[in-house]
């Protein structure tokens, strides 16, 4: 009976203890983005403290910088701020030497303003992440200076340096107090992020690869779309990067062993696909052999280690594992070799344990010291891996700007400049987002909607009734807080970020307040309608889908990948390569796994074509090569292989008679690498390419 009656106090007990574990939850989850939205609230106080005491005539643009800066992350918020800082810049220079090309010509001066506008489009599709971003506000910087300029009027009145000076004044005051802030109560953990992504990637490829040796034949079909995923979480590394370079002024000093961490782990992929490829087409005994007398050169310490895929060796001592990896790819090297199957899985073994000892590199220098070699860096030529999209955008930005425009002088409207600024900040900053560019345009403008309904009641019905700085700051900590705290969840962040940058400019706090609905009103119209102008540009000039950029990305690697066998010396290696991790990290994330395979498919190709194209001066089989690599261009895989087949008994020939058989082998197997990437993706290789 005791115990029976103790049943309802034990089962409330419970109840209890689960729901306080519900609250404390949702407490916890609840702190890092209400923590943000304070960071917010406080760093737009501080820029318009600072404004307001300099006595700034728009102050608010301050304000309004710091809380464009503010992101999450505070990697992603220096970097932002940086490269703010440096598109302003450069878009104030620009709108300066524009006015003093047309300084009284209206006509021309708004079409020079609106392929200012186009030509940042086109560099801010081309760049990538934060880079984007400076190449994006250069762009509206200018349609923001000129929107002052022109005025209601349409004309410029010779003040544009003026204007240009006090807008990149506030802007760097509010980058500024925002970095202080941000950096003053947030340590990032971008650094920590990158370096478990490294880990867990270098471990799971290196597990992977020496699962492979190990089946040696058997199953191997089964590790394809393991493969495929590695390639797509690969790309994926690149904007936790850039936030790393935001959060560290060393790292981003040493940010190409950074990048080359990212080449190495595809380098591991293209490897560990020739390994792949070749034991899958030998017989099952002999495969096995040869996949023996490879993980016999392996260390038995790196064998194991690798076997394990736990990512805590890969951190805990990242310079004694990239020893590892250098001592077994060098026994590799030394590996008496007497086919050239053999030979290519040495090599391409070789070849894996170079690009995850460039992985360990970028994870020694994220959680230890750097040390050993430094990783050759990436080619500076830069690569567009395609001119279709960046074109498309630059277009629709010319249109969109100068409609805009026209309409203004056709109805003479007073507040047409406000709207040119905010179509110009839309259909220029959103270019890159490609598929997401409409969703996010109406997302942009539904969010500015917001902010002004919530601007309007503040600056009417609140603000008159307060009259110090102290009041001031407490009525935005009531706007700033939760909605920053809201921008700072993964859901609708789109739409909560322009309702936190966009409320300070339609607010316009100042030291003389001046409250003028009519004036309000006019401005949130014409904001409306310069981003009600970009978001339909983007349905009526719509970017390319997902499916047609991955396939023009795939074709255009086949068309250059045709031409780098009929015109030799086109492209070095380091070249090549730094053009296809760029194709690689354009590849939209919806496209198919089979499309990433194929262009590291090509990658290896191609890279196997240029040391072939070195190697046959050497051996005088200039001319061989040359017939065997034409049916190569003619989109006839059957025929190339039995080119490159002819052309390997002439290479198995000199092996007999010439003294130079390392060499021959080496050539022998980069034939047999290729032969292998033709037959497994035959159909890729004989596809029609672009251009």
């Amino acid at each position: 009976m005791p115990g029976a009656l103790d049943e309802p106090g034990r089962i409330g007990a419970r109840r209890f203890a689960a729901r306080s574990g519900t609250l404390t939850s949702a407490v916890a989850a609840a702190g890092p983005p209400l923590l943000f939205g304070i960071r917010l609230w406080a760093s737009v106080c501080l820029a318009l403290y600072v404004a307001f005491w300099l006595q700034l005539d728009n102050a608010y643009w301050a304000g309004t910088s710091a809380a464009l800066v503010c992101q999450p992350f505070l990697g992603a918020s220096l970097r932002k701020g940086w490269f703010r800082m440096i598109g302003t810049l450069v878009g104030a220079v620009a709108i300066v030497t524009l006015t003093a090309c047309f300084p009284q010509e209206r006509a021309g001066f708004l079409v020079g303003l609106a392929l200012w506008g186009a030509a940042c489009a086109l560099v801010a599709t081309l760049l990538r992440n934060f880079a984007a971003y400076g190449a994006a506000l250069a762009g509206y910087t200018a349609a923001i200076i000129a929107s002052d300029e022109l005025g209601a009027t349409g004309g410029t009145d010779g003040l544009a340096f003026t204007f240009a000076l006090a807008r990149v004044t506030e802007i760097w005051i509010g980058i500024a107090c925002a970095g202080i802030v941000l950096a003053g109560t947030d340590f990032g953990g971008a650094r920590r992020q990158l370096a478990a992504l490294l880990a867990g990637l270098s471990a799971e490829i290196a597990a992977r690869f020496s699962s492979a040796l190990t089946q040696a034949g058997s199953a191997l079909s089964e590790m394809q779309p393991v493969r495929r995923e590695h390639i797509r979480q690969v790309i994926a590394l690149d904007p936790v990067i850039d936030q790393v370079k935001g959060e560290s002024s060393i790292l981003h000093y040493h940010s190409p062993v950074l990048q080359a961490a990212v080449d190495g782990l595809f380098e591991a992929l293209a490897g560990w696909c020739a390994v792949v490829w070749r034991l899958a087409r030998l017989p099952d005994d002999t495969a096995r052999r040869e996949a023996d007398a490879v993980l016999r050169s392996v260390p038995a310490e790196l064998r194991s280690a690798l076997l394990q895929a736990d990512p805590l060796p890969w951190t805990t001592d990242p310079i004694g594992m990239r020893r590892l990896c250098d001592g077994a790819a060098r026994a590799l090297i030394a590996i008496p070799a007497g086919a050239p199957s053999l030979r290519l899985l040495a090599d391409q073994t070789i070849r894996v344990l170079t690009g995850l000892s460039d992985a360990l590199g970028g994870l020694a220098l994220l959680v230890a010291e750097p040390a050993g070699r430094t990783p050759p860096l990436r080619s500076v030529r830069p690569h567009v891996p395609d001119w279709l999209p960046a074109l498309i955008n630059a277009a629709r930005a010319f249109v969109t700007i100068g409609a805009v425009e026209l309409f203004w002088i056709m109805t003479e409207w007073p507040n047409g400049a406000v709207a040119i600024t905010w179509a110009a900040i839309s259909v220029i900053l959103f270019a890159p987002r490609a598929d997401e560019a409409y969703a996010r345009a109406v997302d942009f403008t539904i969010g500015t909607g917001l902010a002004t309904v919530c601007a309007a009641v503040v600056a009417f019905a609140i603000l008159p009734n307060v009259a110090t700085f102290a009041g001031l700051s407490i009525v935005l900590a009531l706007y700033l807080i939760p909605v920053g705290a809201l921008m700072a969840q993964p859901w609708q962040a789109t739409m909560f970020a322009p309702m936190a940058g966009n409320f300070v400019p339609l607010l316009g706090p100042a030291n003389q307040m001046s409250y003028d609905t009519v004036h309000f009103y006019n401005n949130a119209l014409a904001i409306a309608a310069g981003c009600g102008a970009a978001a339909l540009s983007f349905r009526l000039l719509p970017p390319l889908s997902p499916a047609l950029r991955s396939r023009r990305l795939i074709a255009l690697t086949l068309r250059d990948l045709r031409r780098l066998t009929t015109d030799a010396g086109r492209l070095p290696g380091d070249d090549w390569e730094g053009l296809i991790y760029s194709r690689l990290e354009a590849l939209p994330d919806q496209a198919e796994p089979l499309q990433r395979a194929q262009l590291i498919a090509a990658l290896s190709v191609g890279t196997d074509i240029i040391h072939l194209r070195r190697l046959a001066p050497r051996l005088g089989v200039v001319q061989e090569l040359e017939a065997a690599l034409a049916a190569f261009a003619q989109e006839d895989s059957a025929a190339a292989i039995a080119g490159l087949t002819a052309f390997d008994h002439r290479l198995a020939s000199l092996g007999e008679t010439g003294p130079e058989d390392s060499v021959v082998l080496r050539a022998r197997s980069r034939v047999l690498a290729v032969c292998d990437a033709l037959v497994r993706h035959g159909t890729y290789f004989e596809a029609r390419a672009c251009g």
